[in-house]
């Protein structure tokens, strides 16, 4: 009998022994398991940062061609500027603008032109015959603020293409279409 209840408590001490290490390893597995599943999770997290950061990238590098691209078109437009600036007395010499003067009128409507109002200034030295010589203005000097005026407009029509083509880089076409 006493050999049976010592068997008992054997046998009681080897199922709990079992029962215990079985509980281990059970908390090893899932904890385990937790990692695994907070590895993935961290593993999901930056893949989306890296495809983040690689569509930066990529829109990094495509704004710095057209930049790249804007600038020189820029410079091209502002050269070719310079070069006719620098044809002005060629073409209107000192002649032409000894005989050709230029009219108040007209100064007083390039100056609204360019200033985008509606009417020309009727500002006190506005007034007077628009017919009139406009004091210290040759016929040169109009021409020189005309090609810097085309110069300008060029050079802000290269940035809004520049500004087209990195829009066309960045967005999908099917997001700017109507």
């Amino acid at each position: 009998m006493q050999r049976l209840i010592v068997s008992l408590i054997v046998l009681l001490a080897l199922i709990a022994s079992v029962g215990g290490y079985v509980h281990w390893q059970n908390t090893r597995y899932q904890g385990a398991l937790e990692m695994t599943e907070h590895a993935w999770a961290m593993a999901e997290t930056y893949h989306q940062e890296a495809q983040a950061l690689a569509t930066q990238l990529e829109a990094a590098q495509h704004a710095e061609r057209v930049i790249t691209q804007y600038v020189d078109r820029v410079r091209t437009v502002r050269e070719r500027g310079q070069t006719i600036i620098q044809e002005v007395p060629v073409y209107v010499t000192e002649t032409a603008d000894a005989a050709c003067p230029v009219p108040a009128g007209f100064v007083r409507l390039h100056d609204a032109a360019a200033q985008n109002l509606s009417t020309a200034p009727t500002s006190p030295d506005a007034t007077g015959d628009p017919d009139a010589p406009a004091p210290s203005i040759a016929l040169s000097d109009v021409a020189k603020t005309l090609v810097d005026n085309y110069t300008t407009c060029h050079a802000t029509a290269a940035q809004l293409n520049a500004l087209q083509d990195w829009v066309r880089g960045v967005v999908p076409a099917e997001a700017i279409t109507p």
